[in-house]
């Protein structure tokens, strides 16, 4: 009976089976793997550096110094007994007195007058002669010209002048001041220096009074130069010079 049974149960089981819908199973075909695409590396090569071409200089002569002379002043030798004075005119103070055989250096010359500015070896301190009474070795048309300084000289304890006047009577000018009161041991006077008009030639004129008590003082002064006169009026006593003071100049 179980033996039926079992063979019923597999005849039943293989009916199901041809009864039943085919299952369709698709075999994967395999795939070639995809080539993936590597790129390609360019090696970039870095900037290559091209060194600046050094220029060699070429070599420059170099001259060998020349030495520069030093310039030597004019030296002199007093050839009379002379005065050596603190401007370049016999009108100014006496400085010292020269004798022959002094022996000096020439140091300048004066523009209008032609003196000499000398530093004397017996000196310690400068003073102005007059050319004609020295001996001088060397060239003097080296030397600059020298300014006119009389404050450097010393200062006079007294003032300038006062109430200056310049009066014209034809070619002559008459100037005229106050007196300034000095001790009789101070006193050297009044100087004046001026530029004048003379036969066609501007003058550089100087001129001095020994003491206080001369006030007034008359020059020839003409026209047809091409610059004005003009001057200046000082005190002198025996420290120096005082400030100048102009003299009112009138025109021709």
């Amino acid at each position: 009976m179980k033996k039926q049974q079992i063979a019923s149960l597999f005849a039943i089981f293989a009916m199901l089976a041809c009864n039943s819908p085919a299952q369709i199973f698709a075999t994967p075909t395999p795939v070639p793997p995809t080539e993936t695409s590597t790129p390609t590396l360019t090696a970039t090569p870095e900037a290559t550096f091209t060194p600046t071409i050094t220029l060699t200089p070429t070599i420059t002569f170099t001259p060998s110094i020349t030495p520069t002379p030093t310039f030597s002043f004019p030296s002199a030798t007093v050839n009379k007994q002379a005065h050596c004075r603190y401007g370049p005119s016999v009108a100014f103070l006496h400085a010292a007195d020269l004798y022959p055989g002094d022996t000096g250096q020439v140091n300048g010359r004066f523009e209008y007058s032609g003196w000499l500015y000398m530093k004397f070896d017996k000196l310690n301190y400068y003073c102005w002669v007059a050319p004609s009474v020295v001996d001088v070795t060397g060239d003097i048309n080296t030397l600059y010209y020298t300014e006119l300084d009389l404050q450097s000289v010393g200062y006079s304890q007294y003032p300038p002048p006062g109430g200056i006047s310049a009066v014209r009577n034809g070619d002559e000018v008459t100037i005229s001041w106050n007196q300034v009161q000095m001790t009789g041991d101070k006193d050297r006077g009044y100087l004046i220096i001026a530029f004048v008009c003379q036969n066609g030639a501007y003058l550089w004129w100087t001129f001095s009074y020994p003491d206080q008590y001369t006030t007034s003082y008359t020059v020839k002064d003409e026209a047809g130069c091409p610059a004005p006169s003009e001057g200046v009026l000082y005190t002198v006593e025996k420290h120096g010079f005082s400030e100048p003071a102009t003299i009112p100049w009138p025109a021709p």
